[in-house]
């Protein structure tokens, strides 16, 4: 009897997926192809019909993910226009259910090691995603003079990496990292140190 995959729908994609369970169970570095070939039913042989390498594998989930990750942020950019200040504090929400829902995706795309830059297809996949945070920080800062006005790329990225942080502190139910604070209001606070600090809200009385 043929192995199941050989002649299912999409053998590419189930190896996607397979993947992507393995790196939530075990870590990007932590399968390999033989174990991604196993859970979607093919030979060893049969990956490398649609991929070259562990690597290839992984940098198209993390393309994937950043199609997903790009719908979800603009989804919740455009829900809360037109107020500049509540689409933009959106975006930063969004980040971390991205995490909470598709933690392979994420660690695929953030802390595989994987370069966005490997493919054509990946590099603008990131890029459109970054699209969208960084039109919510320019749309948000265009009254700061641009003088004292920091790049949109400069201050998304800054939001991201505050973003990273809470994820991978916070977010992960780590042992030893429990917060006292729930990670979606760690994370809105720090937007409104940060904000306040651009002088795009009012500070606390």
């Amino acid at each position: 009897m043929p192995k199941r995959g050989y002649h299912h729908g999409n053998l590419r994609q189930a190896l996607v997926e397979s993947a992507l369970r393995l790196i939530e169970a075990k870590g990007p570095t932590g399968f390999t192809l033989s174990e991604a070939a196993k859970q979607a039913g093919v030979t060893p042989a049969a990956v490398y019909r649609h991929f070259e390498g562990r690597e290839d594998l992984i940098a198209e989930a993390a393309r994937q993910g950043f199609l997903m990750f790009a719908d979800l942020v603009q989804h919740a950019y455009e829900k809360y226009q037109p107020s500049a200040l509540a689409a933009f504090e959106a975006t930063g929400r969004a980040y971390l259910a991205f995490a909470r829902k598709h933690p392979g995706h994420y660690i695929a795309m953030f802390e595989s090691g994987i370069s966005t830059n490997r493919t054509p297809e990946l590099s603008d996949a990131a890029a459109r995603a970054r699209g969208v945070l960084e039109r919510a920080a320019a749309e948000l800062s265009q009254h700061i003079p641009a003088e004292k006005r920091p790049p949109a790329s400069m201050f998304s990225a800054h939001i991201m990496a505050m973003s990273h942080g809470v994820v991978e502190l916070f977010a992960r139910n780590a042992p030893g990292t429990a917060s006292p604070y729930a990670p979606e209001d760690l994370l809105e606070s720090g937007i409104g140190i940060y904000l306040r600090g651009l002088g795009l809200i009012q500070p606390d009385d």
